[in-house]
């Protein structure tokens, strides 16, 4: 959105770059960074907190990074979607930030909220990832068990790239 305010986003445009490969130029750094925090977050909470691992650390790094692409892919279609800069940082708070929080049962077990709260966690991806977290890192839960949680982290990745490509055109507005 900065890109496009500022006037900079033309000169990507004009490159000769393909739309995916601007599309993985413009998530690669933010994944790696999001990589390397959610591995000073797993060694805090093993070392510092002493929480201990019960699950598969590999599964717990793929899950992470499966949640990460979906965070980027619905941060990349918001950023596709919103005029200026303010507006994306509205945005993405109304559908990330305060969803996630509240709704994934991170903080309120889901059970316990109204029956319409409940029926809108269904579409927080962030409600899948808490449980995926917590089979793995506590209970020491496998794929075998958690795998619908996994699938509908892929189908949202699926959904918010389709619609992020959709609605990103290669040419100036």
């Amino acid at each position: 959105v900065r890109e496009r305010e500022r006037g900079s986003m033309e000169g990507l445009i004009a490159s000769p770059l393909k739309k995916s490969e601007l599309i993985l130029g413009k998530l690669g750094p933010y994944f790696i960074i999001g990589m390397v925090d959610m591995a000073i977050a797993m060694g805090m909470g093993q070392f510092l907190f002493e929480v201990p691992m019960r699950g598969s650390w590999l599964l717990m790094i793929a899950m992470s990074a499966l949640y990460l692409m979906v965070m980027l892919a619905q941060g990349l279609l918001i950023s596709f979607a919103a005029q200026n800069q303010l507006q994306a940082n509205q945005l993405s708070m109304l559908s990330t930030f305060l969803p996630a929080l509240l709704l994934s049962g991170f903080m309120f077990d889901i059970r316990q909220m109204p029956w319409i709260l409940q029926a809108i966690s269904y579409i927080v991806p962030a409600r899948y990832f808490v449980t995926l977290i917590k089979g793995i890192y506590l209970k020491g839960l496998g794929l075998d068990l958690l795998w619908p949680d996994a699938l509908l982290l892929v189908g949202f990745m699926l959904l918010f790239l389709l619609l992020a490509a959709r609605r990103f055109a290669k040419k100036v507005r």
